[in-house]
C-alpha cells in the first residue's frame, strides 16, 4: 500500500514567492487527505499533478488564518463545479463558530458539508488505520494529527507451508489474510503455523505549530516521519517562545529522543532559507529534512527502505500544464 505525504505550503504566516502557507496532502492508496489548508492552497493542487480533486476530508490543526484561509475559496470551487460529494471538515473546537463567519463568504453549497469537533486523545477508525489526535503546545485550541496503519500479518513461511502440504493458490491467501484452512485430508491449518510475528503498521506524525511538547515527542515516538514546525532558528529562541513556535534545533532534539526514521522541518520564517534551516537541525538529527513546495516523502514500510524526500514529486513539468478553463457560476 502506497504511502507518501504532497507539502504544498511550507511557509510560516508570511506567503513567499517559493513557499505558500501550510497545507499538506497525504496519500494512502486512494485516500487523500487535506491537513490544513492555507491561502491559495487550490492553486498549489492545481499547479501540481495531484490536481483539484474531490477531497472527501479536511484536517485544521488550529484557526490562525495561515492555516484555513484557502478554505472558503475551494468550498466555493467545489460548488461551482458542481459537486455532489459530501465533504467533512475536522477540526479543534470553535469550528462550528469559525464555520458559521466562513459562510457568508462561501455561500450556499451544492453538496453536504459536515462540521467535526475533535479533542486531544480522539481516534477516526478508518478499514486499516487510525487517526490518532493528540495535543500540542501552541497557546490556543491546537491539535496534532497522527495516521497509525494497523499491524499487518507477519511473513509468510513457504517452506513450513510446503512441510504442511498447504498447495499454491487461495488456500496461502486466506492463510495470510488471517484465516483457517481445512485441507484435502481433513487437517486445519491456522495462520499461526505458517506466519510469523505480527508486523507493525507504518506511522507519519504532523505536529501543526508548536513549541516543544512531551505529547508530541510520545505521538512521534517510533515514527517513519515526524512533520514538525522550524518558524526559527536557535538564534531566535526567545522569540519562539513568546510566539510558542519552534527552533529548528528544537524539533531535532525531540525527533531524536522519539527515534523517528525522518524529521520534515516545515513552516519557514520568510527571513531563513531551507539550507541554513536543514543545517541547524542535522547538527543535532543527521536525518532531516526541509522540503519545499510540491517535494514530497514516500514512506515505504520499513523492510522495503527508508521514507526518502522525493524533490519536485508533484511539480508539473511544463509540457503538462494544462491551459486554463473559465469556470462559469
Amino acid at each position: 500500500m502506497d504511502l507518501d505525504i504532497v507539502f504544498l505550503g511550507t511557509s510560516a504566516s508570511v506567503p513567499t514567492a517559493q513557499r505558500a502557507p501550510t497545507a499538506l496532502v497525504v496519500r494512502r492508496g486512494g485516500d487523500r487527505l487535506l491537513f490544513d489548508c492555507g491561502e491559495g492552497t487550490q492553486r498549489q493542487l492545481l499547479r501540481s499533478s495531484v490536481g483539484l480533486v474531490e477531497l472527501r476530508e479536511v484536517f485544521v490543526s488550529h484557526f490562525h488564518a495561515d492555516h484555513y484561509l484557502g478554505l472558503p475559496g475551494m468550498l466555493k470551487t467545489f460548488a461551482l463545479r458542481g459537486r455532489e460529494l459530501p465533504l467533512t471538515v475536522y477540526g479543534p473546537p470553535g469550528l462550528k463558530e469559525l464555520f458559521a463567519s466562513l459562510r457568508r463568504i462561501f455561500g450556499k453549497l451544492t453538496y453536504p458539508l459536515e462540521l467535526v469537533e475533535l479533542h486531544p486523545g480522539d481516534v477516526l477508525e478508518r478499514e486499516e488505520y487510525n487517526l490518532v489526535t493528540f495535543p500540542v503546545a501552541h497557546g490556543v485550541n491546537s491539535l496534532g494529527y497522527a495516521l497509525v496503519e494497523h499491524p499487518r500479518p507477519g511473513r509468510f513461511d513457504v517452506e513450513t507451508a510446503d512441510a504442511l502440504g498447504v498447495p499454491s493458490g487461495p488456500e496461502r491467501g486466506l492463510l495470510q489474510a488471517g484465516e483457517a484452512i481445512e485441507l484435502a485430508d481433513g487437517r486445519t491449518i491456522t495462520p499461526d503455523e505458517v506466519l510469523g510475528p505480527a508486523r507493525p503498521g507504518r506511522r507519519i506524525v504532523l505536529a501543526g505549530d508548536t513549541a516543544p511538547s512531551p505529547s508530541v515527542r510520545e505521538a512521534a515516538r517510533g515514527a517513519e516521519v515526524l512533520v514538525h514546525e522550524a518558524t526559527f532558528l536557535e538564534e531566535e529562541r526567545d522569540r519562539a517562545r513568546e510566539t510558542a513556535h519552534s527552533t529548528a534545533l528544537e524539533a531535532a532534539e525531540l525527533a531524536r529522543e522519539a527515534e523517528v526514521a525522518l524529521l520534515a522541518l516545515t513552516h519557514l520564517s520568510n527571513r531563513y532559507f531551507g539550507p541554513e534551516v536543514a543545517r541547524e537541525a542535522r547538527t543535532i538529527f543527521p536525518e532531516t529534512v526541509v522540503p519545499k513546495d510540491f517535494d514530497v516523502i514516500d514512506v515505504p514500510f520499513p523492510e522495503r527502505g527508508s521514507p526518502q524526500l522525493v524533490k519536485g514529486g508533484v511539480a508539473r513539468r511544463r509540457e503538462e500544464q494544462v491551459p486554463e478553463a473559465e469556470v462559469v457560476p
